[in-house]
């Protein structure tokens, strides 16, 4: 079925005239998105530079933003999984708001005005359908649980109408295989003792992704706010559509976390997006 995404083209693509402060809560793969490309520095998954690098930071930076983050060891960054968000945004939005880094908060009035978050590509096992409604706090990897955990989330959105929350969807997984250059790769371990098939869970995993941007018939169906936007981290690091596995996968093709190059290709279609989502919130 063919999806409409969020048309934001009339809005301009430069950064804003005005300093915003923006939070991002992640973890690996989104330390390494923000990391500058280098040897591995930094700790909790905040990283100054790392190998897989995509330099976002200083692009962020470099269009106005003034960047936090939050990841492992904090109150606000620790368990990032989907059914994690109902919860985290649910009991913690004020600190969510006032988050500088880790557990440091603003003492004044600053607040974040851009909040992206992200679930790590674990969350791209989606092992079956479930049963609807789903739940959004059960960590079983369903469709129905996924969905109702987003679902959750717009009430508390709608509640900060000032605020831009940026969905940044999953990174994928390497596709699973049994033997790569004659080693048994423990991601392939894992997945076959799962019950659901390979040829099930690639198509599913994209399906959710395209109901999370769908601003006609998914997530965003109805939602009467400009303040929520889904940037497809996924999509891009599937090389559009090519595939519904990582194509930007790093050490030598085994690893999920995404390359340079791919964090980089993700990095620079972000921030116009992003850039075009703050004009349409603030006017």
């Amino acid at each position: 079925m063919p999806i409409k995404t969020l048309d934001l083209s009339q809005y301009s693509d430069k950064g804003p005239e005005d300093p915003v402060h923006l939070l991002f809560i992640h973890h690996s793969c989104g330390g390494q998105l923000f990391a500058d490309k280098g040897p591995e520095e930094g700790e909790n998954c905040i990283y100054k530079t790392h190998p897989n690098g995509g330099e976002l930071r200083q692009l962020l930076e470099e269009n106005n933003y003034i960047v936090h983050e939050a990841s492992y060891g904090s109150l606000i960054g620790d368990k990032t999984d989907i059914c994690h968000w109902n919860v985290k945004f649910r009991d913690h939005m004020d600190k969510i708001l006032a988050c500088r880094n880790q557990d440091e908060f603003f003492q004044d009035h600053t607040r974040n005005s851009v909040v992206m978050f992200k679930s790590c590509f674990p969350n791209s096992w989606i092992e079956a359908e479930g049963k609807a409604p789903g739940d959004p706090d059960s960590c079983q990897k369903t469709m129905e649980n996924s969905k109702s955990a987003y679902n959750a989330l717009l009430e508390y959105f709608r509640q900060q109408p000032d605020t831009l929350f940026v969905v940044v969807t999953a990174p994928p997984l390497v596709k699973p295989v049994l033997y790569r250059k004659g080693k048994l790769i423990e991601l392939a371990k894992t997945i076959l003792c799962r019950p659901d098939t390979i040829e099930k869970v690639g198509p599913r995993v994209r399906a959710f992704n395209n109901w999370l941007k769908d601003v006609e018939n998914g997530w965003l169906e109805g939602y009467e706010l400009d303040n929520v936007v889904v940037f497809d981290y996924y999509d891009i690091l599937t090389e559009n559509g090519k595939s519904d596995w990582a194509m930007y996968p790093s050490r030598d093709g085994t690893d999920s976390h995404p390359s340079s190059e791919g964090n980089r290709k993700a990095a620079e279609a972000f921030v116009p997006m992003l850039n075009r989502a703050v004009h349409r919130i603030g006017s």
